[in-house]
């Protein structure tokens, strides 16, 4: 004669109506649930399955709901949110180099970009979003933001070729931020991308340096790329090709380019 296996304790568990997983594509499982134990996901099972499997500490019970999984955020300056708005009526090049760039010199700092990333977090969350792709200065800030509000984060070694309060020149920036990397490289909730700004604050030196530790380190690289057209206008002008041409022939392009 069998015993009955106890339930194994786990600490949530979650039945929803409906259920979207990204695999495999295509699938909606009704009346299903989703175990939850030491922060990790070990079971997707049919609900009734899961009562007589599972001893939930937290049992949730979503009856007109569809769960599915938390949704990315491919590119983000998350820190700029306090920036809302600012003349977000000018082009491009004119909101940079004359609002943006000067406001950011003078109001930019450590803790302005940990609020404005913690900020833009909880903002996130609140829209499903559980991890978010980062481009900005003070990385160590938007680090200690996302570790604090329990979201995956992959941050970007932002680079430049002009001076911030973060860093002086292209030198510094992979500098500081090679820092903050080895500091949080292990850490469960961050990753971390080598961002160049775009082609047109980048020089072929500095895209080449980063091309090579991006080899070295098996990092992704994030580069703003054909925003707009006199973007593209002036590469032709200055390079005599287009900026995503310019970014193959200094061998950037491949699968680890996040090109935005």
């Amino acid at each position: 004669m069998q015993t009955a296996q106890a339930p194994v304790a786990i600490d949530l568990l979650i039945e929803a109506r409906w259920i979207i997983p990204v695999e495999p594509a295509g699938v909606v499982l009704e009346h299903h649930a989703v175990a939850v134990s030491n922060g990790r996901i070990v079971a997707l099972l049919p609900a009734e399955d899961a009562r007589q499997r599972y001893a939930p500490a937290e049992f949730r019970a979503l009856d007109d709901h569809v769960l599915i999984p938390g949704l990315v955020n491919a590119h983000s300056h998350a820190a700029m949110n306090l920036l809302r708005g600012y003349a977000d009526d000018l082009p491009l090049m004119r909101w940079l180099s004359e609002r943006i760039w000067p406001a950011e010199r003078e109001h930019v700092s450590h803790d302005f970009v940990r609020d404005g990333t913690a900020l833009a977090c909880a903002e996130m969350l609140r829209g499903g979003i559980t991890c978010f792709n980062d481009m900005y200065f003070f990385p160590d800030a938007a680090a200690e933001a996302a570790i604090d509000l329990g979201m995956r984060a992959v941050l970007g070694i932002v680079v430049i070729e002009f001076p911030s309060a973060w860093a002086r020149d292209a030198d510094q920036y992979i500098s500081c931020g090679l820092a903050v990397r080895d500091h949080y490289k292990h850490h469960p909730l961050l990753h971390f991308t080598l961002a160049p700004h775009a082609p047109y604050t980048v020089s072929d030196i500095t895209f080449e340096r980063i091309r090579t530790l991006a080899e070295q380190l098996d990092l992704p690289v994030h580069v703003h790329i054909h925003e707009t057209r006199s973007e593209i206008e002036q590469s032709i002008e200055q390079y005599g090709v287009r900026p995503l041409e310019r970014l193959r022939r200094l061998g950037l392009i491949g699968p680890g380019l996040i090109g935005v």
